[in-house]
């Protein structure tokens, strides 16, 4: 009986190894392609002789320098409130935990110029909270610089949380309880334990944070304008090129995807190894 499973085993085909079957490299690959033929058709049909004069022309670098100071003004507001918020719906139990966590990500799958209504309704000169700034303190925040952070924190935060609180439900808490025996207080357990092990999860959610504000349109557009120079960003100044020079258009969409690969490609590849 040995010899004839023995015998059997030989018989039978052993998969091999380091090739991908057909089934999944097809569908794999029209996937690639999907992704990236946009990109390769913008390239090929970008105007490289005059891309230079384009590139630096002033309302390219107005919108750029606004977008890049914008998006980082953004994802410094959004560390600052939105680690806080990971740790508490990653290691505290409260009543309706469920509902904060579904509201928290209640901007990713909304239209953005929804979230910009929103804004309106609550900031805005007549908003629940803008007519009482505006009326005490004289601060109107819609069609403003600040309005563009705003937005982009608005639609980009939850990113940051949803990493953030990933990686504290991954970290191993035994170190946590380690120092907590030792006489550490909780602020001196969060600084020196809990926040260096979750630190690769927080520079991935600000990485993906930053490149969503980079890119945000509608919630810009609808709560701080487009005025060139104050509220109009890269991905508005594409808007209101494709309509008047789409070759304009393609240059600025390739700045922008430029300066969002460097960016990807550099920190935040580094950091999920590091993860």
């Amino acid at each position: 009986m040995t010899a004839v499973v023995t015998r059997a085993s030989r018989r039978a085909p052993r998969p091999r190894s380091g090739r991908v079957p057909w089934i999944l490299l097809v569908p794999a690959v029209a996937g690639v392609l999907f992704l990236v033929l946009p990109f390769a058709g913008m390239l090929l049909r970008a105007p490289w002789p005059a891309m230079g004069a384009r590139v630096t022309d002033p309302d390219v670098v107005a919108a750029l320098w606004l977008s890049l100071s914008t998006a980082t003004a953004a994802t410094a507001v959004s560390l600052l409130f939105g680690v806080p918020l990971a740790w508490l719906l990653a290691r505290t139990e409260f009543p309706g935990r469920r509902l904060v966590r579904a509201l928290v990500t209640v901007p990713l799958v909304i239209p953005p110029v929804v979230g910009g209504v929103a804004l309106l309704m609550v900031l805005g000169r007549n908003g629940v909270i803008g007519r009482y700034l505006d009326a005490w303190f004289g601060l109107t925040l819609p069609f403003t610089s600040a309005a563009v952070v705003i937005a982009q924190v608005f639609v980009a935060m939850p990113f940051l949380v949803i990493s953030v609180e990933g990686a504290l439900r991954g970290a191993d808490r035994r170190y946590e309880e380690a120092a907590a025996t030792l006489g550490a207080s909780r602020v001196t357990i969060f600084a020196r334990v809990t926040l260096p092990m979750v630190l690769p999860g927080i520079a991935a959610g600000a990485v993906l944070c930053w490149a969503r504000a980079l890119g945000e349109f509608g919630a810009t557009i609808t709560f701080a304008g487009n005025f060139p120079g104050t509220t109009q960003t890269m991905p508005l100044a594409v808007y209101m090129a494709m309509q008047r020079d789409p070759e304009a258009a393609v240059v600025l969409s390739l700045v922008l995807l430029l300066v969002s690969l460097a960016v990807l490609a550099t920190l935040r590849e580094r950091w999920v190894r590091a993860a």
